[in-house]
């Protein structure tokens, strides 16, 4: 046998492994950015390379191939003057509508295999829309032209594994909308949980107990008693919103649903210490925790957040089932490991969970957020997206509109150009959510100072506020000129008390304030609302944005004093009318029945 000259083995090589492992072609190559940050996100900082060998979940949010038609039908089945108000979409047919086109499923598993992904390997879900590839960061760096890096956040000593910046081939641009993780750096400990523990207000410990007993029995009250001003209960709550005389009917069909994170449980024990304190005849009432995503339920670690969302829903609602969606995912990295890990992605995992699910609660309360600026805008799209699929399927998303009024700290951009600006919080800017200020004291009513507002820079205004939001706007004329997009999705929606709630928390009464208080209010007075609906043979509510802004409108009580000052200014003014510190108000059940159950 003849040897080979040297230079025919290594082309006799080159092609021996072209022929195992083809060569990238020159189209996946040709990359163009998809997002950048200027800078490393404000409150982190580069810990080290990311091994090459660590493994990790990417997921990849496809482009909708008509996801203009589900965004048709939302607003269609949500109108209350449309024929086809309260014909919810099916779980299959949203995941029709969200299907990718047959050529972007092609092209993109084109792309993986490239890069040693095989489509079989890949996981789908929510109609195909988005996919599941294991991947090292040697491959998601070829495959993003990335440089993935461990970075850990100052205050909470999390670390996460991201790139400040990443890529697609030209040619993916209209068939991926997203990648993660990539920019997005939040995790569930950096994000702000919007309740706070408030110790200067006085709880309502045994030495209370004739006040407590009243509190329990509103309906026997004239008015909200005067101490609802400064330490609110369940009774206050339903004496305040018009719900103490209603009976729920509907419990075999209607449940509320609560998005838990942080590791945060809600505790059985502590329940049943908050009904005999402050709803007597709720007492053996229980609710249904769903773990996802590995999520806990530690019953000797009650959390503050927790406990005050499964207490008010319940102390609103009972007997109306209640559960609370343990969601796990920290932490999302262990530096010098090289064990896999998920992505730690806040909402994709609990989303993508609902989404699969043929039968969901009727209403969801959910109370985290972030400054609107640190999400990158094809995520936040995108997870926006995934919110307007549960409205489509009969579900009320409530958010708490968060608690830094319209904006902490310097409120200057991150996009290199550091101007100040008013700083909106996501999810609260998605327009597929109903996002909740709050207020204080009673007869009447104020709005909370720290009650987030504001603005969307991401996302315009919906058509449902446009009239709202515009007379508010020339009533505002030329004051923060400058700090808002003014054309911009507009925030809170409505509004509920957000101060001195009295939460059991390991056995014992303490004080609670945030928007995380307003949001499971108000989802509770929602969730009476489906009660009625569904009592009487019709559709729950679901999207509910378009019938507050139109036929619903007269059945909040409007807040018209009080402001949300941040960013070195006053902020805005609430005013007679929708205003972005507590929206159109906060609800009247016996109103809001008459007009929308």
């Amino acid at each position: 046998m003849r040897w080979l000259s040297t230079s025919a083995a290594v082309l006799f090589a080159f092609f021996q492994l072209t022929a195992t492992k083809p060569l990238i072609s020159k189209r996946w190559d040709d990359f163009d950015v998809k997002h950048a940050w200027a800078d490393i996100p404000k409150g982190w900082e580069l810990h080290a390379p990311a091994p090459s060998d660590h493994t990790f979940d990417m997921r990849i949010g496809l482009k909708q191939d008509r996801f203009d038609e589900l965004l048709t039908a939302l607003y269609e089945v949500s109108d209350p003057y449309h024929p086809k108000y309260g014909k919810h979409l099916s779980k299959g047919e949203v995941e029709d509508l969200v299907a990718p086109h047959p050529e972007t499923v092609s092209v993109v598993d084109s792309w993986l295999s490239a890069h040693g992904v095989e489509p079989a390997s890949v996981q789908r879900e929510n109609g195909g829309s988005w996919i599941t590839v294991k991947v090292n960061v040697e491959q998601a760096s070829r495959m993003l032209n990335a440089s993935y890096g461990v970075y850990r956040h100052g205050q909470t000593d999390d670390y996460v594994v991201r790139t400040t910046s990443y890529s697609l081939p030209r040619i993916l641009h209209d068939h991926i909308g997203v990648v993660t993780p990539t920019t997005y750096f939040s995790t569930m400990r950096t994000m702000k949980a919007t309740s706070f523990l408030q110790p200067q207000i006085e709880a309502l410990q045994d030495g209370d107990a004739d006040i407590a007993h009243k509190l329990i029995n509103p309906g026997s009250l004239a008015t909200v008693p005067s101490s609802c001003s400064t330490t609110i209960t369940p009774a206050c709550l339903r004496a305040l919103y018009n719900t103490s005389t209603y009976v729920p009917k509907a419990t075999a069909t209607n449940s509320i649903g609560i998005a838990g994170y942080l590791d945060e449980f809600a505790n059985t024990a502590d329940l049943q210490t908050f009904f005999r304190r402050f709803r007597t005849d709720a007492v053996g009432g229980t609710f249904k925790t769903v773990q996802v995503n590995g999520g806990g339920n530690d019953q000797s670690d009650p959390g503050v957040e927790a406990n005050l969302d499964i207490q008010y829903t319940e102390g609103i609602t009972f007997p109306t089932p209640n559960v609370y969606f343990s969601t796990g995912g920290s932490p999302p990295f262990t530096p010098d490991s090289n064990t896999p890990t998920n992505t730690n992605e806040p909402y994709l995992d609990w989303l993508n969970f609902i989404l699969a699910q043929s039968s969901i609660p009727q209403t969801f309360s959910t109370s985290y957020g972030d400054d609107e600026q640190t999400v990158p805008f094809d995520y936040a799209t995108n997870v926006c997206n995934l919110f307007a699929q549960l409205g489509a399927r009969g579900s009320s998303i409530m958010f708490s509109s968060g608690d830094d009024g319209v904006g902490a700290g310097d409120c200057r951009t991150n996009d290199g150009k550091n101007i100040e600006r008013f700083q909106p919080n996501f999810p609260a800017s998605c327009p597929f959510v109903t996002t909740v200020g709050g207020t204080i004291r009673v007869n009447p009513e104020v709005a909370v100072s720290f009650s987030g507002g504001g603005f969307s820079n991401y996302f315009a205004r919906p058509s449902f506020q446009s009239s709202a939001v515009s007379t508010f706007l020339t009533k505002l004329g030329t004051t923060n000129s400058g700090l808002f997009n003014t054309s911009g999705r507009a925030y809170p929606d409505v509004a509920a008390q957000g101060q001195g709630f009295q939460v059991v928390i390991g056995g014992r009464v303490n004080s609670v304030g945030g928007t995380s208080a307003s949001s499971p209010t108000f989802a509770g007075v929602i969730a009476l609302l489906n009660d009625f609906r569904l009592s009487k043979g019709e559709a729950p509510l679901g999207f509910l944005n378009p019938i507050i802004y139109s036929t619903g409108v007269a059945g909040f009580n409007d807040i018209t004093s009080g402001s949300n000052p941040g960013c070195g200014t006053n902020g805005f003014t609430a005013t007679a009318g929708w205003d972005p510190v507590t929206g159109l108000g906060t609800p009247d059940f016996g109103k809001l029945q008459a007009l929308i159950g």
